[in-house]
């Protein structure tokens, strides 16, 4: 197993790598997302989003204290190899490069279609193909880069949820438009319109607003002490709680959870109505901000996790062999081929098609916090209240992504991810029977005689 030697690179101080989690969590599936999960679910997101930050911490708690015991460039599928032998390490890296060039190749689609709100002549291709080439500068440039640019995006965004959070207090008090009611939920009904079975539908949702600590895993490799690593983990989700459950629970208040829909964001649904014509320019730049950066996020884990792979023998060797830039070239093209399919995908299939393949991508990556839960049990070896929060981890796992059969919009993309999985899997079976057949080879015995 291939231990980091970059320790010189190692600058991050932990809370650098708290403001990079935030940067790199809060993105569209928040700032769309939340639309759709208020639609299916009410007031009652508010649980969600605290049942979704329950297990998110239970996994980055697993994930960060293996990097403080080992720090492994390979993040989780390093883990998941040492944990459980070689197909862990294969198919959990497989299954996580797929699952990010397919949420990519989305979030470049949905900032083209960000960007044509200002611009509405300009293809949407042009507009991806143009994000796309700016991620990948950022991942080449280096990963001092990427913190710096995570860091003042999400001082950004931040800044946007807080303008919101603002105004809708004045609202709430009267200062502005006093005339309007405050919706507050008065009775079980409203706060659960769509009963439990909405609830739980909803919670996949919640869980997609924290989608990213993996690329933390990878990038707390990079901190000075990455003993650190569990504090910096705790000090994001804080924040994120606060910022979440704080915003959505005063976008319900303004208006009734009916006008939520899966086409806008739900602060500017909340606050259309009390005709600020700032507001759509507003966070349509947040949202393009939360977009970007998700989407570089996402890019820096996939040729991470590609590079690590062919490091350890399980993609061909020329991913990982590097030239003049820092990212070998034929990672970077891999990436590219990859997006552009992902992309042209988005342009030309059927919304609801593409829809289902990006669900799927999303519980696969879930799929990979079961592995990281699994993994700590092995490597952590934790006592009776450390082998319960990871179990209770993987409960709260399994209830979000069992919840995506009750809603026929997730209910394809939970079928389409089995799918992806059987595909990886089959492969990893054909790939252990070739390590098996070459370690044979390899052993030779001892001379009798």
């Amino acid at each position: 197993m291939r231990r980091s030697k970059a320790e010189e690179h190692n600058k991050l101080k932990w809370w650098q790598l708290s403001l990079f989690g935030v940067g790199c969590t809060i993105g569209t599936g928040f700032f769309l997302g939340s639309s759709l999960a208020i639609k299916m679910t009410g007031p009652s997101i508010l649980i969600d989003f605290v049942i979704a930050a329950i297990g998110t911490y239970f996994v980055f708690d697993a994930l960060s204290k293996m990097t403080a015991l080992e720090p492994l460039e390979g993040g989780f599928r390093s883990y998941a190899k040492k944990a459980f032998g070689r197909w862990a390490g294969f198919s959990s890296g497989w299954t996580y490069w797929c699952s990010e060039v397919l949420i990519a190749g989305s979030q470049m689609t949905a900032l083209a279609i960000f960007s044509r709100f200002w611009f509405p002549k300009v293809p949407l291709w042009l507009f991806a193909a143009g994000y796309a080439i700016l991620g990948l500068a950022v991942i080449v440039i280096g990963v001092g880069v990427l913190n710096k640019l995570e860091n003042i995006l999400a001082v950004l965004k931040i800044a946007a949820i807080f303008m919101f959070v603002m105004i809708a207090l004045l609202a709430i008090f009267g200062v502005i438009d006093g005339s309007r009611a405050i919706e507050y939920p008065n009775s079980r009904k409203d706060f659960f319109p769509n009963g439990m079975t909405g609830l739980w539908s909803a919670v996949i949702f919640a869980f997609y607003a924290f989608g990213g600590i993996e690329i933390l895993g990878l990038m707390a490799t990079k901190l000075q002490d990455p003993k650190e690593a569990p504090k910096a983990g705790r000090v994001m989700l804080f924040l994120l709680v606060f910022i979440y459950v704080l915003s959505i629970g005063l976008a319900v208040m303004l208006v009734s959870w009916h006008q939520f829909n899966e086409k806008e964001s739900p602060f500017v649904i909340a606050l259309d109505a009390y005709h600020l014509s700032f507001v759509p320019h507003v966070f349509n730049g947040a949202l393009i901000i939360a977009g970007f950066s998700t989407m570089t996020a996402s890019l820096y884990g996939v040729t991470s996790i590609l590079v690590t792979l062919s490091e350890e023998g399980d993609a061909p060797h020329k991913f990982s062999k590097k030239g003049k830039l820092k990212i070998p070239l034929s990672t970077l093209l891999l990436t590219m081929l990859g997006i552009a399919a992902s992309v042209v995908t988005a342009l030309l299939m059927p919304g609801h098609i593409y829809e289902y393949i990006t669900t799927a991508a999303g519980l696969m990556l879930l799929y990979n916090w079961i592995f990281i839960l699994a993994s700590s049990g092995k490597i952590l070896k934790p006592g009776i209240g450390g082998k319960m929060k990871y179990s209770l981890g993987a409960v709260l796992i399994l209830i979000a992504v069992s919840g995506t059969l009750f809603h026929r919009s997730s209910r394809p993309g939970f079928f389409i991810s089995l799918a992806f999985i059987g595909i990886i899997g089959a492969v990893t079976v054909l790939m252990n029977l070739k390590w098996k057949k070459n370690e044979k080879k390899m052993w030779k015995p001892w001379p009798t005689g």
